[in-house]
């Protein structure tokens, strides 16, 4: 792999950037700067040469214009919770977003303004209140920005669609430090391109989502010993296969943690978890969880639960290294199914370590949107997650995670979603958006990024332009 040459930015540069910053700028021997750079996935040890903590739009445009003015590769973190690392950069310049984290609702527009660094545990929290709330992911800490323009899959996307679908607009800044915004009427082609497109066309610092009501929502939890999975899994596959619209959630390899409703015996052991969630009463997930009651789980919680405190509920635990990846299938055969639990065997133990298997369907999958993101019309969802902390289990893990991806491939579609995966080459990412999809992309990021300032990324390469190649500094 090339490496690039780290040098310190100029003086001259970081005093110009620093001189009516709003926000923070950490160099190397700063402090704060170690805490600065620390991801959720401690696989990733990058140095960057300048974080630029930014607290208004201005300072993100700065930021811009010093780190193409230095040659500094340019890294956008909101969350940080890029599996790929595409939050740092080595020697590169990081716009980071956390700051700019306000939520504003508008109940009666039935709309929701998030800055470019919001949680979406933060985008719960304001939306509750009015029993209101949009597709978010399956945890709290995951930034809402790279999530809705990567597409956007979550508890809710049965019901309300993908998070991409409840995009209403988008302030953005670009490679030139222009502030663009993109909605239905304005800036049409860039507003079809953040549906899936993720952050190759600038830095967004202020999304805008459609809210729906959510007066209920419940959640359960059941688990069983990993060896009753096959059946386990047969039952909640039909179950799934012609559910309402409002009801989502997995089928779970998982290492059973300490919770007041789990027995001691069998905290540190390996289960096979269904999750199921209901945009409702508990009662009418009772009524679906039924069958799955009647085989007698070893430990279970069904319950009312506000959607924020769900959404924490299986919260990822940062400082674990992390790899993850996904495949989609059309259909859920009995071997798919067996080959499924049996790679759940798999799972380190004792880790986070999970073999997901989710639903898809409902309203993401009736949509007859365009929009880049061919994996919604697909039946099922097959997600590994292995999180560790020993680096000696590094290969272990990681091929875990591949050995899954090719025994689904019988029944795969091909399809990608990226805010899923690590760097897995370009095919995979051409696959994320579809062949034909890729260069409509390809064609707006020429006209908005022609020298692929944003790259940190699953990247879509401006039409004609050769792929982009760590570069080292100007000497």
């Amino acid at each position: 792999m090339t490496q690039i040459k780290v040098q310190p930015v100029s003086d001259a540069a970081l005093a110009s950037l620093r001189s009516g910053f709003s926000g923070r700028v950490f160099v190397p021997g700063d402090s704060g700067f170690e805490e600065a750079r620390t991801l959720f996935n401690a696989m990733i040890d990058l140095r960057p040469g300048v974080i630029a903590q930014c607290a208004t739009t201005d300072d993100v445009r700065r930021s811009v214009e010093c780190a193409r003015e230095e040659d500094l590769e340019i890294a956008v973190r909101g969350g940080g919770h890029s599996v790929a690392g595409m939050s740092l950069t080595p020697g590169g310049l990081v716009i980071d977003l956390r700051h700019m984290n306000t939520v504003a609702v508008d109940p009666g527009a039935m709309a929701v303004r998030v800055g470019g660094g919001a949680l979406m545990g933060d985008l719960d929290a304001a939306t509750e209140p009015y029993g209101l709330a949009t597709t978010g992911g399956r945890v709290s800490t995951t930034g809402v920005g790279g999530f809705t323009l990567g597409g956007g899959s979550g508890w809710l996307e049965r019901k309300f669609g993908l998070a991409c679908d409840n995009l209403l607009g988008a302030d953005l800044v670009t490679a030139e430090g222009d502030m663009v915004h993109a909605a239905a009427d304005e800036n049409p082609e860039l507003f079809w391109a953040l549906h899936g497109g993720g952050g190759n066309f600038g830095v967004a610092t202020r999304i805008e989502l459609r809210l729906h009501p959510l007066p209920e929502f419940s959640l359960a939890l059941l688990l069983f010993l990993p060896e009753a999975g096959p059946e386990v899994a047969r039952v909640w596959r039909d179950i799934m296969a012609t559910a309402p619209d409002e009801f989502g959630g997995g089928l779970i390899y998982l290492v059973a943690q300490p919770e007041p409703f789990i027995p001691e015996e069998m905290v540190g052991k390996l289960v096979c978890g269904v999750v199921v969630t209901c945009a409702g009463a508990e009662s009418a997930l009772r009524d679906l969880a039924a069958p799955l009651l009647r085989m007698g789980p070893k430990a279970s919680m069904l319950t009312d639960m506000p959607y924020a405190a769900a959404q924490k509920a299986l919260d990822d635990p940062p400082g674990y290294r992390n790899y993850w990846s996904v495949e989609f299938l059309d259909s859920l055969p009995d071997p798919a199914l067996d080959m499924f639990c049996a790679q759940g065997e798999g799972v380190i133990v004792p880790s986070p370590t999970a073999n997901a298997l989710f639903p898809l369907g409902g309203a993401m999958g009736r949509s007859r949107a365009d929009y880049p993101v061919p994996w919604r019309h697909a039946r099922w969802g097959v997600h590994p997650l292995a999180m560790w902390e020993d680096p000696d289990d590094d290969a272990r893990a990681i091929q875990w995670v591949r050995d899954i991806r090719s025994d689904m491939r019988p029944w795969s579609t091909g399809d990608v979603y990226l805010n899923f995966t690590a760097d897995e080459g370009e095919e995979r990412t051409v696959s994320g958006f579809g062949a034909d999809n890729y260069r409509r992309l390809s064609a707006v990021k020429a006209e908005l990024d022609p020298d692929n300032v944003f790259h940190r990324n699953h990247n879509i390469r401006p039409a004609g332009a050769a792929p982009t190649a760590p570069r080292p500094r100007r000497g």
